[in-house]
């Protein structure tokens, strides 16, 4: 019966047109030193070949009835987006870009509004890009059920069944059925992550369910909703959409009006308080991939209850996570430990304390420590860098340049470069003269002198960058012509 049930659903998901929206806005602290700022766990690969962002708009591929996405981002991860969705043959409807992080009621306003002028009567299904549906089936019949109850204009959200009292959730406790919608439950009221003796309650009772941040809905009946209980948050976001601008393919935000927008989740700024609030149960493999010990829960463990990555050897340790980016990790007689090692970072926690790895990022913030924000690879639209050493008026790099692509028209005030390639061949533009650099050649760039970097070939381009002069850091870039739109 549940097939039937599920081709029928299925069927009807087909007939209408759903706006994917891929809300890609989280830092994801909690996975440190994985997962950083910059870089965040949505672009990470951490159950499979596929990155969460992947994970995620993969959901809408097929004929289930999806429109392309509309991917709503931190302008810092606008080319990595592009890259990943390009990767996967997905060409996003388009990319918003927030200049400042609001939180999710902003965000899903933005883009309700950019598509309202587009399709008027459009569905959206708001998800986070840093979780998992282990069962896409159960996912789709549950979205096919909510589409009538969207359509009658209820804002509705997706709480999966709970199998533990986890404290690491938020909760919705469930009302009475909606008349005339087969599945759908009116919302009672909706809980914060509650403490260990609730979350037993809450389990218990039978009438909880997990929060799992994805909604159904109408765009219309959202900025509706949202401009009754949050006019001046609608106001801003409008004024953003108005000021904004198609920026090399991206759209970007007007900086000054959405700043202005109140920074609150859909939960607090709408859904607390709305009477079109609905729920549909859902039992489909569900995990917000937010601490260590859930990547731990849905990642494939061995005999003795350890998941492994990387370069490891384990000796008398069971149930633990022991994650290497490189260099070799040899963990002997432990139990329930997170270990998790980067080229400069190493991580080492009980499992029940690992969810406190915030705290740690704090620390961080507060000492002003680049590992807090950056990996020791930092990926650019143009390929990525890699620092190898630095010391006192000097600093290496390793340089990979993507085939075809190049770098800005720049020049430094406080540096000078000296390049040496190792792979591949280079061309290279020196005040306005171009010269092909090949392997085992090296050129110089002087303090001042205007210069480009470019892959001409169709393999990517290796080579070793040596800074020397007073001033290092990053923003002593002038770009003078830049490819990607860049400042």
């Amino acid at each position: 019966m549940h097939d039937v049930t599920e081709r029928v659903s299925t069927r009807a998901l087909r007939t209408t047109q759903i706006h994917p929206v891929l809300l890609s806005g989280g830092a994801g602290t909690r996975l440190w030193p994985l997962s950083r700022a910059i870089h965040p766990k949505q672009f990470l690969a951490l159950t499979s070949d596929r990155t969460l962002l992947q994970e995620t708009a993969a959901r809408s591929l097929g004929d289930a009835g999806f429109a392309d996405p509309v991917v709503i981002c931190n302008e810092e991860h606008r080319f990595m987006i592009h890259e990943q969705l390009h990767g996967m043959g997905i060409q996003p409807q388009t990319i918003i870009l927030e200049s400042a992080a609001r939180n999710t009621a902003p965000a899903i306003a933005a883009v309700a509004l950019w598509l309202m002028d587009r399709d008027p009567d459009a569905l959206m299904l708001a998800q986070p890009c840093d979780h998992l549906i282990g069962s896409l089936p159960d996912f789709y019949l549950a979205v096919a059920k909510g589409v009538p109850a969207a359509q009658a204009g209820h804002l509705v959200t997706f709480g999966v069944v709970p199998d533990k009292p986890e404290t690491g959730y938020g909760y919705i406790r469930t009302g009475a059925p909606l008349p005339g919608v087969d599945g759908v439950r009116a919302v009672e009221h909706f809980a914060e992550k509650p403490n260990a003796e609730t979350a037993e309650k809450y389990l218990a009772s039978g009438t909880y369910l997990w929060n799992s941040g994805i909604f159904l809905m109408s765009a219309r009946q959202y900025i509706a909703e949202l401009e009754r209980l949050q006019p001046d948050m609608v106001t801003a976001v409008r004024e953003a959409i108005a000021a904004g601008k198609e920026d090399n393919g991206f759209f970007r935000l007007d900086e000054g009006c959405f700043t202005a927008a109140a920074a609150l989740s859909i939960d607090h700024a709408v859904m607390e308080h709305t009477d079109k609030a609905a729920v549909i149960p859902v039992e489909m493999a569900w995990c917000d991939v937010g601490s260590w010990r859930s990547l731990w829960d849905v990642s494939h463990k061995d005999d003795d209850g350890n998941v492994e990555q990387g370069d490891v050897i384990l000796q008398d340790v069971t149930n633990s996570y022991v994650h290497s980016d490189g260099r070799l990790v040899a963990a002997i007689g432990v139990k329930d430990l997170v270990i998790v090692a980067t080229d400069d970072a190493v991580l080492v926690a009980d499992a029940a304390h690992a969810k406190n790895v915030g705290k740690v990022v704090e620390q961080l913030r507060r000492r002003n420590r680049s590992e807090e924000t950056h990996h020791t690879t930092v990926y650019r639209p143009w390929g990525y860098y890699r620092a190898v050493d630095i010391g006192y008026r000097f600093q290496v790099k390793r340089i990979m340049v993507k085939p075809g692509a190049r770098l800005s028209l720049q020049k430094h005030h406080h540096r000078a470069e000296h390049w040496i390639v190792v792979q591949g061949t280079a061309l290279v533009q020196r005040d306005g003269e171009n010269r092909l650099v090949r392997e085992n050649e090296s050129v110089h760039i002087p303090i001042g002198m205007e210069h480009r970097l470019e892959n001409p070939g169709k393999l990517p381009l290796h080579l070793i960058e040596v800074q020397s002069g007073a001033y290092l850091g990053e923003d002593d870039i002038v770009r003078l012509s830049d490819t990607y739109g860049r400042a």
